[in-house]
């Protein structure tokens, strides 16, 4: 019935192909594809017209009475309608003969949304899934617990926070979890839970609870985790964070910042610090200025779409742009001409009239007469509105004064902005190792540089006081940044508070009038040249007003070439960490990926990924350690496994660029609340009675990291490791390697020397343990660790066995 029915609306087209007057079609002309969501222009996508060649295609009518006559003909259309420049846009079900029919009727039937290959591709992707399904249920599923935790948090609250992987990866495998209430009492006695499942970039992860759990009985020993496969697992429940940071001495001073600070203030601030502290302290000029707190002066005529136009001075506001004045008038008679007058910075636009003293003079007109005129384009540029034919005839307009549009008091400079690194350290020539602070580089986080400014004032002034911090001061060199994107972090708390990116325009006219200027700039945690979208990663935009607009080329921005500049000129720097506001995140590399199949940056070994993750257990026990805040374990761990792929991002950069050990901190971690047993998020700009103990809590976790960076430039120990067999079966034997500290295992097989050539000790899979190896034979092992600072455990040797077969 279906194919007699569409042959029969074809033939009805096709018939009436040979009457289209009688219907009062014209031709239409052929409209530019319409721009996406984020302002890119879509991509064509042509119909191969497999199988019965019918496809679903995108149709646009020039008003309703065309998508009538569509109705009229039988057209199959959708339910789909939307707006679009030159009509409206509807989706049909067409065959290739009537997509040709109705064109040639004067319909405009553009491309292909989908069609029977997508259709051939769902069948396959399905006919796989269930094959999937179907092994998966013959088959019982293994489950792998990669962290199972209970931790407290503000108010002395307790959670639960587990991670369990499936060998099952189908969406319809479900995990459930039961813990006790301690030890030698019933499994199930704590409670149970259904597990989320998490997967990334249509990969499964594992599984997890969304948010930690609510703990309102005894602190757990154990947990079990059942699958509806049949997996079972057991594990222990352990404290996350360990043991509380000591408390610092009677005398150390902490509580520096009482207000937000825009950039000006924190510049001057650390000025300040440079200047009373000249035997630790030092400012460093970097090289790149920025554009600078500052905007083109503009003004828009007109009200509807088709007549607008804006006009943009050449001039900077502050440099004579917000003193030029452009009029659109009537000139008060018939048959008269469009006429552009100038004089000083005075712009007068006569429009043109009719004979019977009308204005004729279109907003395409207009813009062409000022661009044309000497005098005028002298002084500014016109455009019509986002490419608009400008048709439609202007409207006159009495005076209007041109402005930046900027609100900062005026003291704030509008030039270039030179950005400022404290250099805090005893002995500041290079012989220590370097760790690397800086925060602000989005905008809108206006915690972020008075936690990095805490932290200097913290250094400086404890330094005669406290024996820790002039340990500190005395062994590294310390290099912190409290604003790195300054004008935007003006633009934020002066004009537009939810800026992210830095104030300099990229866009062509299109996306450039008035009503644009809070979509401008480039994010600079984007801009980077590692893992970037010019390398076809995930994570950033190419739409020059997509809020992760990644710029015209990697590293164009002076504030990311200030970044690079600082770990290029100070090799000596090993650690940093990039401050960003919020959610309470700590996270490290990888952090991009592409998504077609999900292909991530190279993982860090597994040395360092156990450092990375040592290293967080002291870091955020020292955040916690202020005022109980404790960071999930779920928000803990390379970017790409607990929040999403960023493109071009610093910490990348500074790992796979410099071998520097990149931590990023997201302040902010939710907050508990006991009356309605639910986490609260805090936003970028909480009250800053809140901002206050963030910004105090995170800069004793940078405190931390400088205690990290000591013990890493004071380990002289080498680490030590042994063998571990993990199995044995018919012919073969399993093993792997234990160490007491974070280090690389390089082994060989066939009883040759190792050096670091051989072959290294990697993860059995991301969050888990090392690998198992599995030999067949009688085999000798040969080993040794080396940890991160370098040194190097004596070789080991061990002859293993393997049962007969």
């Amino acid at each position: 019935m279906r194919s007699r029915a569409r042959r029969s609306r074809v033939s009805r087209l096709l018939a009436l192909l040979t009457i289209p007057a009688v219907l009062g079609m014209a031709a239409l002309p052929s409209l530019a594809t319409p721009p996406g969501a984020d302002g890119q222009v879509e991509p064509e996508r042509k119909s191969t017209f497999e199988q019965n060649g019918v496809a679903l295609m995108r149709v646009v009518a020039t008003d309703q009475a065309q998508i009538d006559q569509l109705n009229a003909l039988g057209v199959d259309l959708t339910e789909y309608s939307k707006p679009v420049p030159g009509g409206i846009e509807v989706h049909a079900v067409l065959s290739p003969p009537e997509s040709t029919a109705l064109r040639e009727m004067g319909f405009d039937v553009r491309d292909a949304i989908a069609d029977q290959t997508d259709h051939a591709e769902n069948v396959a992707d399905r006919a796989a899934a269930i094959a999937s399904a179907e092994a998966a249920e013959a088959d019982t599923d293994t489950l792998t617990v990669l962290r199972a935790e209970w931790f407290t948090s503000l108010d002395g609250n307790r959670f639960l926070s587990f991670e369990v992987k499936s060998s099952a990866t189908d969406a319809q495998t479900v995990l459930t979890a039961s813990w006790d209430t301690g030890r030698d009492t019933p499994p199930a006695s704590g409670g149970t839970a259904t597990m989320t499942r998490f997967s990334d970039a249509g990969q499964y992860m594992y599984h997890r609870f969304s948010a930690p759990l609510a703990l309102n009985t005894p602190q757990p020993a154990r947990v079990t985790f059942t699958s509806n496969r049949g997996g079972t697992a057991k594990a222990p429940v352990t404290k996350w964070l360990g043991k509380p940071r000591p408390a610092p001495g009677p005398h150390y001073l902490t509580d520096f910042i009482d207000r937000y600070m825009d950039p000006t203030e924190i510049t001057e601030r650390i000025e300040s610090l440079s200047e009373e502290f000249p035997k630790i302290t030092q400012i460093i000029d970097l090289p790149y200025l920025t554009n600078g707190y500052r905007r083109k002066a503009q003004a828009q005529f007109g009200s509807a779409a088709d007549n607008t136009l804006y006009v943009t001075t050449r001039a900077w506001g502050h440099e004579g742009g917000n003193d030029t004045t452009v009029s659109m008038i009537d000139p008060g008679a018939a048959n008269r001409p469009l006429t552009v007058l100038v004089s000083g910075r005075t712009v007068v636009v006569s429009l043109a009239t009719d004979g019977a003293g009308a204005v004729t003079s279109t907003a395409a007109q207009v813009v062409a007469a000022l661009n044309g005129e000497p005098a005028s384009s002298a002084l500014l540029t016109a455009s019509t509105y986002r490419g608009n034919a400008g048709a439609g005839v202007v409207r006159p307009v009495a005076t209007s004064r041109l402005s930046d549009n900027l609100q900062a008091p005026a003291h704030i400079s509008r030039e270039p902005f030179q950005t400022k690194a404290l250099r805090i350290g005893r002995a500041r020539d290079g012989s220590k190792p370097g760790v690397y602070l800086f925060c602000q580089q989005h905008a809108r986080e206006w915690v972020t540089p008075i936690t990095c400014l805490e932290t200097a004032e913290r250094l400086v002034r404890n330094y005669e006081l406290d024996t820790k911090t002039r340990n500190l001061v005395n062994g590294l060199d310390i290099f912190v940044v409290p604003v790195i994107n300054p004008d935007g972090a003006h633009y934020s708390m002066y004009d537009f508070n939810g800026q992210r990116k830095n104030l300099t325009n990229h866009c062509d006219a299109v996306w450039s009038d008035p009503a644009q200027r809070n979509a401008w700039g480039v994010d600079l945690n984007r801009n980077q040249d590692v893992g970037s979208l010019f390398d076809g990663y995930s994570g950033a935009s190419s739409s020059c007003t997509s809020g992760s607009y990644a710029g015209p080329s990697e590293q164009s921005e002076p504030e990311a070439k200030n970044e690079d500049w600082l770990v290029e000129t100070f090799p000596n720097i090993k650690f940093s960490m990039n401050t960003h506001s919020y959610g309470g995140y700590f996270m490290w590399a990888p952090g991009a990926y592409k998504s077609a199949g999900r292909e991530v940056l190279p993982r860090p070994d597994y040395g360092t990924e156990n450092y990375f993750w040592n290293a967080s257990t002291k870091i955020l026990s020292a955040v916690q350690a202020w005022r109980g805040t404790a960071i999930w374990p779920g928000r803990t761990g390379p970017v790409t496994d607990v929040l999403y792929s960023a493109a071009g991002n610093s910490a990348d950069a500074h790992w796979y660029n410099h071998d520097i050990i990149a931590w990023n901190f997201e302040v902010g971690a939710d907050v508990w609340d006991p009356a309605t047993n639910r986490w609260q998020p805090v936003g970028f700009q909480p009250d800053f009675a809140e901002g206050h103990q963030e910004a105090m809590e995170f800069a004793n976790g940078q405190i931390a990291i400088l205690e990290v960076a000591k013990q890493y430039a004071a380990d002289q120990t080498r680490p030590t490791s042994e063998l571990l067999v993990k199995g044995k079966g018919a012919g073969t034997t399993t093993f792997t390697f234990k160490v007491d500290e974070p280090a690389n295992i390089y082994y060989t097989l066939d009883g040759s020397e190792p050096t670091t050539a051989s072959a290294k000790l990697g993860f059995a899979g991301y969050r888990e343990g090392a690998e198992q190896i599995t030999i067949s034979a009688r085999t000798t092992v040969r080993w040794f660790s080396v940890d991160i600072s370098g040194n190097v455990e004596a070789a080991q040797e061990r002859v293993l066995n393997v049962p007969r077969a």
